[in-house]
């Protein structure tokens, strides 16, 4: 396994390597057929290809903001683990991931202010600034934008990045990043590691998801698939196997359900079907202990931010639910005996949508409503109702029309 690794390197990095292609015109049409995609359905993607292509009313919109954020993107470096220049991990290597709890900050009573201590839902700048959770999620909005850009129009310029980023940090020995997150969402003044910060690497799910449509991409080789594949199985026994990644599964609240969303894609993607189904089916278990019958979540509506992680963890849920079309489990229609399901807390939601001054529960900032909007057309999608429809509508129309949960969710009206 290691050779084949070695020789998937040596193959992708004289790829990556090599000089940019110029801006081309529309390349030869992209193959149709079901896509191996994990959380994205695949019959969504080939409708909106199509729509795409012929100019349809409905999607010209959100194309044309998608690829204004494209060309935004690809006027800036590769982003990269080993980005960071003034703050390296305790290992001292830049290949190491390392980010600081976000809601952490200086104890005003110690001169130090060490230990830092916890200030819900009050984010700390220094968890911003030359770490890794920024970049992480820069990676997976640059992928997916790339990726659909190339889906939507055809031009190979954008699979070419796409691919780029993506052996940027998995692949390339420079700046790949190490299979691991043993320094994830440290604390200052703490030396412990800890289990929470895999929470950061959930847009990883968007890389291997974007993979389902790069691998039909002019440019992409068996080797590409080999070496992610097998990064991708290091990583993903080190969060099932490590002491951190232990702790994160038992966590009761969206931790875990980001944790589950994250080891059921990884394992579905490098062909551990089974491991996926389990991930699915023990999912029951986390609705019927995280939501109430009548569909409010304790764990997240206890928070100082519970409108937010309320849908928050909602889209963690949903993408297992995704994850288990494939693998036979359907948590979309599952009820528990007593009545709990992830269709309920969806519907909790849609009368506060857009109203968060009326929401039953603290909530100290302001909510990103476009992570609403995103929620509300997954489910519309999936169970198959109109139901949402009056609550999407109702949203400021600039962002109904233009948001990209149009185009991952396209249903053709």
């Amino acid at each position: 396994m290691r050779t084949l690794l070695g020789v998937a390197l040596a193959t992708m990095l004289a790829t990556s390597l090599a000089p940019m292609r110029a801006p081309s015109p529309v390349d030869a049409q992209v193959p149709t057929g079901a896509l191996r995609t994990i959380i994205t359905r695949s019959d969504a993607l080939l409708r909106v290809q199509r729509d795409a292509r012929g100019e349809h009313a409905g999607v010209v919109k959100a194309r044309a903001r998608l690829l204004r954020e494209a060309k935004q993107y690809a006027a800036l470096p590769m982003v990269a683990v080993t980005d960071k220049k003034r703050v390296l991990p305790p290992s001292g290597d830049a290949h190491d991931y390392y980010s600081l709890s976000p809601y952490w900050w200086p104890d005003p009573t110690k001169a130090d202010g060490l230990p830092y201590i916890r200030r819900d839902g009050e984010t700390n700048p220094e968890s911003k600034r030359d770490l890794d959770q920024p970049r992480v999620s820069q990676l997976g909005e640059r992928v997916q934008a790339f990726t659909l850009a190339w889906w939507l129009t055809g031009d190979r310029t954008w699979s070419d990045l796409a691919m780029r980023q993506v052996r940027t940090w998995f692949v390339d020995p420079a700046t790949r990043m190490t299979p691991h997150l043993r320094f994830a969402q440290l604390v200052r003044g703490n030396p412990q590691e800890r289990g929470s910060g895999i929470i950061d690497t959930r847009s990883f799910i968007e890389v291997v998801d974007a993979i389902g449509m790069l691998e039909r991409a002019p440019g992409w080789t068996a080797a590409d698939g080999d070496a992610l594949r097998e990064w991708f199985r290091l990583y993903n026994s080190w969060l099932l196997e490590s002491p951190n990644g232990t702790h994160e599964r038992a966590a009761q609240n969206n931790h875990g359900s980001w944790y589950a969303a994250q080891t059921a894609s990884y394992a579905l993607f490098v062909g551990d079907t089974a491991r996926a189904r389990d991930v699915v089916t023990d999912a029951k278990d986390r609705i019927a202990r995280q939501i109430r019958p009548d569909g409010t979540q304790p764990e997240e509506m206890a928070r100082t931010r519970s409108m937010h992680y309320h849908n928050f963890n909602l889209e963690a849920l949903s993408r297992l639910a995704e994850i288990g079309r494939t693998v036979g489990v359907d948590l979309w229609s599952y009820t528990t005996p007593t009545g709990v399901s992830l269709r309920s807390s969806v519907e909790m939601m849609v009368p506060f949508v857009g109203k968060t001054s009326d929401w039953p529960g603290t909530q100290i900032d302001d909510v990103n409503v476009a992570d609403m909007l995103r929620t509300m057309r997954r489910a519309r999608l999936a169970l198959g109702t109109s139901a949402y429809d009056s609550v999407i509508e109702s949203l400021p129309p600039d962002m109904v029309a233009t948001d990209r949960s149009l185009l991952l969710f396209w249903s053709g009206t």
